[in-house]
């Protein structure tokens, strides 16, 4: 079992905060974001590796903070990959799609493979989720409530069937299909593979992960985690100074 976080962009929504500097390793409340992810990925059972893909730019930032988080580990949890992309600016990125396929083909056979990006923390039990995943047949996302039109217009929303099914996937609809919010969080079983290198043959847009995921569900089955919780996506710097404060003053879980 593996997991893959996204961390090749170049947040150019926070610069010049991320000129020089990768998004997923700003502090949020004295600690990297990745820190923020990474703490209950490491507790996960069965989870043997942890994918980190970065770019040219920030590699060496990711390397600095790998050997520190080991060295903090003392040899304990996953091992840890890191992925350079070979992209050297927004405009050459891969794109989240393209990082995935990336990982994919150089990591070796697994079952299962958690899937997230490096900018996000999740406010809720990943252990539970992950449990229900190991021991289910399908792919698995998780949907978080929001009320918000303006939010649902920026984010990727789900198309429910019957019971947890998951249809498609709209991607910054302007006509919201729900009231439901999907992150980038995803779980994902081997048959992904090959839906995700026919994806990339054809789309148009490979920068987001929803637009994957939407084209997933129309080919197999995608159940999700209905959750009341919530999450901090550190977006731009109003989205960074809310996960900070909140970090600092509550909490996550």
């Amino acid at each position: 079992m593996i997991a893959v976080l996204l961390c090749a962009g170049y947040g150019t929504r926070l610069y010049p905060r991320t000129r020089d500097y990768p998004k997923a390793l700003l502090p949020v409340a004295d600690r990297p974001v990745l820190d923020h992810l990474m703490t209950p990925l490491a507790a996960l059972a069965g989870l043997n590796e942890i994918h980190i893909v970065t770019n040219a730019r920030f590699f060496d930032h990711f390397k600095s903070w790998c050997d520190d988080w080991r060295r903090r580990l003392g040899g304990r949890g996953p091992d840890i990959v890191l992925h350079n992309d070979g992209s050297t600016e927004n405009a050459n990125r891969l794109g989240a799609c393209g990082d995935l396929k990336l990982v994919f083909d150089r990591a070796d056979a697994w079952e299962g493979c958690l899937v997230a990006a490096g900018d996000n923390i999740f406010c809720f039990d990943l252990e539970p989720l992950w449990e229900a995943f190991r021991q289910g047949g399908h792919h698995r996302i998780v949907a978080l409530p929001e009320t918000d039109p303006e939010r649902l217009r920026k984010t990727g929303v789900p198309v429910f069937g019957a019971g947890s099914r998951v249809l498609a996937l709209a991607e910054k609809p302007k006509k919201p299909p729900s009231r439901w919010c999907i992150p980038a969080l995803y779980f994902l079983k081997p048959s992904a593979v090959p839906l995700l290198a026919a994806f990339l043959r054809t789309a148009e847009k490979t920068d987001a992960p929803g637009h994957f995921i939407n084209y997933l569900c129309r080919r197999a089955p995608v159940e999700a985690f209905r959750l009341n919780a919530s999450r901090l996506d550190i977006g731009d710097e109003a989205a960074y100074r809310r996960a900070d404060y909140w970090m600092r003053t509550t909490g996550c879980l």
